[in-house]
C-alpha cells in the first residue's frame, strides 16, 4: 500500500466563539508523490485546511500527520521537509527575486553553493533569469506567483502547499505549471494545491471537493466524471452542490 504523505483524521476548525466551523471534519489521505487538488467555492474551508496541515494554524479538534509525523508536536521537524505558496504573497516587494529567495533558503539553513546552485535552476525553470535583480514590487501577478513558487521549492522539499497557485496567471504560464507540477511529483514530490477553478482540477491525479468545510466528494477526475454522468468537474461540483445556472 502506498505511503501516506498527508493525513487528516476529523479535523475541525472553530472560529468566533463557535458561531463558524471553517473546517468541518475533513478526512484526507495524500500519498508520496501524488497531485492532489482540494477544490471549492471562495469561503469553502480549503485555505484554513491547508494552514492546519502546515502548521501555521492549530485545529480545534482532530489530528494531522505529514511524513508519518504528528502535527503540531512535531511541527519543527515538518516545517524543515514541506514548502508553501500561499494564496496571498509572503515576498518582500522592497527586495530583488533574488534576496526574496536568499531569504527563504536561509530559514531553511540551506548552505551558500547548494543555494546558488539551486537558485540558478529554479529562476530557468520559471523563466525569471532576467528578473533576477528586479525588485518584487515592479512584478506583475503572473511574476510574483512564480516568485513565490520559487521560494517554496529552493529547498527541495518533500511536499509542497500550492494555494491558488496559478491566480494571476496567463493561460500560457498556467500550462507551463502543470508540466512543471507533474514533473516534479514523478521525481517523488507530493502536492497538495487547492483551486476554486474546476477545470484545473482535472489535471490532479485525485480531486477534493469541499463545500461548508466538509470533503463532499472525491475521486480521479475522469472517475468522478463517469460516476455523475457529466463531461467537467466544475459539473460535478454544481451537482454535488445542488446549484444551477442563474439566466
Amino acid at each position: 500500500m502506498p505511503e501516506a504523505a498527508i493525513e487528516t483524521s476529523d479535523l475541525v476548525k472553530i472560529y468566533r466563539d463557535g458561531n463558524i466551523r471553517a473546517v468541518d471534519g475533513l478526512n484526507l489521505k495524500i500519498t508520496r508523490g501524488e497531485i492532489y487538488a482540494l477544490i471549492g467555492a471562495n469561503g469553502s474551508g480549503k485555505t484554513t485546511a491547508i494552514n492546519m496541515i502546515t502548521g501555521a494554524l492549530a485545529p480545534t479538534s482532530g489530528s494531522i500527520k505529514v511524513l508519518g509525523k504528528d502535527l503540531p508536536d512535531q511541527r519543527r521537524f515538518v516545517a524543515a521537509h514541506i514548502g508553501v505558496a500561499p494564496q496571498d504573497y509572503c515576498l518582500y516587494p522592497d527586495l530583488t527575486v533574488e534576496e526574496n529567495v536568499r531569504f527563504f533558503a536561509r530559514l531553511y539553513g540551506m548552505k551558500r553553493e547548494d543555494f546558488e546552485r539551486r537558485l540558478v535552476e529554479l529562476l530557468g525553470i520559471l523563466k525569471l533569469e532576467d528578473r533576477r535583480k528586479t525588485v518584487v514590487a515592479n512584478l506583475s501577478g503572473g511574476m510574483k506567483r512564480r516568485v513565490s513558487i520559487a521560494c517554496s521549492l529552493i529547498h527541495d522539499p518533500s511536499v509542497v502547499f500550492f494555494d491558488e497557485a496559478t491566480v494571476g496567471v496567463d493561460p500560457v504560464m498556467r500550462q507551463f505549471f502543470w508540466q512543471y507540477f507533474r514533473s516534479l511529483s514523478s521525481k517523488g514530490l507530493t502536492i497538495l494545491l487547492t483551486s476554486h477553478v474546476m477545470d484545473e482540477a482535472a489535471r490532479a491525479d485525485r480531486i477534493g471537493l469541499v463545500r461548508d468545510g466538509r470533503l463532499i466528494e472525491e475521486g480521479e477526475p475522469t472517475a468522478l466524471m463517469a460516476k455523475y454522468g457529466v463531461s467537467s468537474v466544475e459539473e460535478v461540483f454544481l451537482k454535488l452542490s445542488g446549484a444551477g445556472f442563474n439566466g
